[in-house]
Formats: C-alpha cells, sequence, structure tokens
C-alpha cells in the first residue's frame, strides 16, 4: 500500500519505517527542510535503538522516502497517518491540537481519489469528529474516512513495540475503512498481534485511559515508598508481592523519582482538562498529576538531606538525565526538577548522561557536563543516580569513591544493594528501603 505519514518526529518517523519494513510503500512528511535533508541523508533526528538502521535499509530498498511536499505525497496514497505533536497548551494544559487542524486542511486540499486518514497523534475524545469537519469544509468533494489509531510505543523499545504489540487499536465509524485498515496492519497477522476495531471516540479515549492509568501505577508505588522508607519495609518487596498478583502484575511498579517523557505528563493532564470539560472529573488522576509533580522537587530535597540538609558550595554529581534508559528525550525528565532544587540550594552540578547531553543544554543552564560516570564523581561531594541506563548499574565503586571529595551515593532508581555500597565505605540512600529494611530482591523489571 502506499501510505503517508504527515510529521517525521518520534512517533511519524518509527511507524513510518516499520510499516517500509513490511513492504509498504511509506513517505514521510515534515514541514521541517532541515530535518528532511538529514534524513535523506541517512541521520535520525532522534535516538531510537536499532531506528537509523531500520531508516537506512529501506530508503536504501526504495520503500521510504522523505519530503516536505505534502500536496503530492498525500495525492499519491492510499492512507494518510497524522503524526503531528499535541503538546499541553500554555494556559490551561488542554492538548494542542493546531498542528493536527492545520495537517487535516493540508490533506484536504490535496486529496485526490477515496482515501483513510488515520489519527496517529495521540488526541482528545472528539478529535476525529473535528478532522472530519475540517476536511469536509476545506474539500467538499472529497471521498475520505477519518479513523483513529493510537500508537502504544516505549521509547527505547518502540520498534519492538511497533512490530510485537499488546494490541492493535483501530477506531472507525464507516466501514469501508475497516479492510484498508486490515491490509495496512495485515503483516502483524503472522504475529497473532490482536487487531481491535471499535468506535473512533473509544479508540481516542483507549489510548488516555492506558497512559493514565500506567502513571497511576507508578505514583502508588512511588507514595508507597515513601511509607515504607518512614514504617521500616523495603517498597521492593512490596512491589514482588502486588505484582505477583495476575489482577496487579509487575509492570510500572518500580519507585523512583516519578515520571517524565513525552507522554505521561501531557496525557494525564489533557485527561484531566477533558474529565472537567464532560463535567466527568477524573479525580484519581488529578491527584496523580499532583503527586508526581511534587515528587521530582521532592527529591531534590531528598539529596539535600543526604548531604546532611546543606549542598551550598558543594559539588554534586548527576548520573543520567533523560526520563529513562535508552532515549536522549528529555521531556518533563525529573532530572529537571531535581537539579534545579539542587541549584536553588547553592549546589554546583556536574552531570552525565549517554545520550541526553545536548537535548539537555537546551533545558538546563548553569551546570557542568562531564566525560562520564567517573568524571561526573571527580571531587563530588554526593553522586545522584537519577535515570537506570545499563552502563550504571555496575560501576566501579573502588574507582568512584577514589574520585569523589565525600563518598556519599542516593539511588533513586534502587540499582544497587545497600550492603555493597555501604561495604565500599559510601553512606547511601535510596527509594522506600529504611535501613531497618535492609537488603532484598524485590526488583522486577526495568522501570518504563
Amino acid at each position: 500500500m502506499r501510505i503517508t505519514m504527515i510529521g517525521s518526529g518520534y512517533v511519524g518517523l518509527v511507524s513510518g519505517a516499520c510499516f517500509s519494513d513490511f513492504g509498504h510503500e511509506v513517505t514521510c512528511v515534515d514541514l521541517d527542510a532541515g530535518k528532511i535533508d538529514r534524513l535523506k541523508q541517512g541521520i535520525i533526528p532522534i535516538f531510537e535503538p536499532g531506528l537509523d538502521t531500520l531508516v537506512t535499509t529501506n530508503a536504501a530498498a526504495g520503500r521510504l522516502s522523505f519530503t516536505t511536499d505534502l500536496a503530492s505525497a498525500v495525492a499519491d496514497a492510499d492512507v494518510v497517518f497524522i503524526a503531528v505533536g499535541t503538546p499541553s497548551r500554555r494556559g490551561d494544559g488542554h492538548a494542542d491540537l493546531s498542528y493536527v487542524h492545520a495537517a487535516a486542511a493540508d490533506i484536504a486540499r490535496a486529496l485526490k481519489g477515496f482515501t483513510v486518514i488515520v489519527t496517529k497523534s495521540t488526541v482528545p475524545v472528539g478529535t476525529g469528529d473535528e478532522v472530519e469537519r475540517i476536511i469536509a469544509d476545506t474539500n467538499p468533494d472529497a471521498e475520505f474516512v477519518v479513523v483513529s489509531n493510537p500508537e502504544f510505543l516505549r521509547e527505547g523499545a518502540a520498534i519492538d513495540d511497533f512490530k510485537r504489540p499488546d494490541r492493535i487499536v483501530v477506531g472507525l465509524e464507516d466501514e469501508r475503512a475497516r479492510p484498508v485498515m486490515e491490509e495496512v496492519y495485515r503483516p502483524l497477522y503472522l504475529n497473532q498481534a490482536p487487531v481491535m476495531f471499535t468506535g473512533r471516540r473509544t479508540a481516542e479515549l483507549i489510548k488516555y485511559a492506558a497512559n493514565a492509568f500506567l502513571a497511576m501505577k507508578i505514583t502508588f508505588i512511588n507514595e508507597m515508598a515513601d511509607l515504607c522508607e518512614k514504617a521500616g519495609g523495603d517498597v521492593q518487596a512490596v512491589a514482588r508481592g502486588i505484582g505477583l498478583d495476575k489482577r496487579i502484575g509487575s509492570k510500572f511498579l518500580n519507585a523512583g523519582p516519578g515520571y517524565g517523557g513525552s507522554c505521561f505528563p501531557k496525557d494525564t493532564l489533557a485527561l484531566v482538562k477533558t474529565g472537567q470539560d464532560f463535567d466527568a472529573p477524573l479525580r484519581l488522576i488529578e491527584t496523580t498529576v499532583a503527586v508526581n509533580d511534587n515528587r521530582k522537587r521532592a527529591m531534590g530535597r531528598k539529596v539535600i538531606a543526604a548531604c546532611e540538609g546543606n549542598v551550598r558550595g558543594k559539588t554534586i554529581g548527576i548520573l543520567g538525565l533523560t526520563f529513562k534508559p535508552n532515549t536522549d528525550d528529555m521531556r518533563d525528565a525529573p532530572s529537571i526538577a531535581i537539579i534545579q532544587t539542587l541549584l536553588d540550594a547553592g549546589a554546583t552540578i556536574r552531570a552525565y548522561d549517554p545520550e541526553g547531553m545536548e537535548m539537555a543544554k537546551s533545558m538546563i543552564s548553569g551546570i557542568e557536563y562531564a566525560a562520564d560516570a567517573y568524571d561526573a564523581a571527580k571531587d563530588a561531594d554526593c553522586l545522584v543516580l537519577v535515570t537506570e541506563w545499563n552502563q550504571f548499574r555496575s560501576l566501579d565503586l573502588g574507582r568512584l569513591k577514589a574520585a569523589m571529595a565525600t563518598p556519599a551515593l542516593v539511588d533513586l532508581r534502587n540499582v544497587y544493594r545497600r550492603s555493597d555500597v555501604e561495604k565500599a565505605g559510601f553512606t547511601y540512600a535510596s527509594i522506600g528501603r529504611s535501613e531497618a529494611a535492609g537488603d532484598h530482591e524485590g526488583r522486577m523489571d526495568a522501570a518504563e
């Protein structure tokens, strides 16, 4: 099939590359001419494991191309995906749909023949209706149907998620779209990926509900971690104990500094606003948002407490800046609030991240960047593990201690065992594990 992807950001580029790897003919469109030029040269604008190879292989095979010419790409397409950004709107927290609406109008002017228009962007309930109205008003003669097909991609594991999905959700109001979408995803039938057809509004709600539930699960275990610290428990053992219950499951039960990234913060906030608009307030999600926002700065205060209540004039080493491993995404990363809290308290920051430092430089000012983890620890009064990159999981504790002014480790991801760290001569603080609880093997899976 001929597929056009409007938007060559994270979702659009990953989806387009994967569709082309299925054998479809895919054209990725973006208004940013510089980005398109770089993609044509095989330069990938984001870090996602395996994406560079996928793009260059399929581009070389002629199945994947890049252009700024939306009109010609849409005119030749059987299916057009809208995969543009929907950031939080300044002032009220609603999803900013201006890019979606603009894409719909541009698509309408270029349509030739029957075309399925698919909203891939994360959008509030009812957006598909508005996209349909915009296209019909802009081009009354257009033959088209509008479908919702939300993405469920984890940064750092997006290609595997796309090719081996838990489910594919397709929301439609016109049955003419069903055989087209079945053909789009036909290659995944071999993997027995379930395709769930629903109404369009239901599909839009599924995406927000999924992200909100996972964010709520993270926030729940973080609050349990606080209780464990006060009451003498071990949150990792608690998480394992409840996660083994099949009704609960082990995923997203790793205590830490709070969720971040491009999805959970904006999607939970947008869902809260949607609930208010429909006079159906979502109190659990409202609380989730508030607790998570407060937690990030609380982690900064936790570091200060580990430094005997004062970091003024002290150097703090930060390991990990991105909101999770295997991505360069800094959007709403907990590290931002943690670092700002420490800077406000008078600390000097030396930070290292394997992939996120370039993006961090545009978002965090007044800090130093290190060459590696040991450089970040040089002359530091405290080392803080913020993001659990694999290369931080087996650091040479002796080498770290020798580099530091004061051997203190604050482990915000519970990567290390207290006994091992203290044996190496460090003072140690972690999440949800009191000294009385000791070491227990409770960790289940890498934090999402």
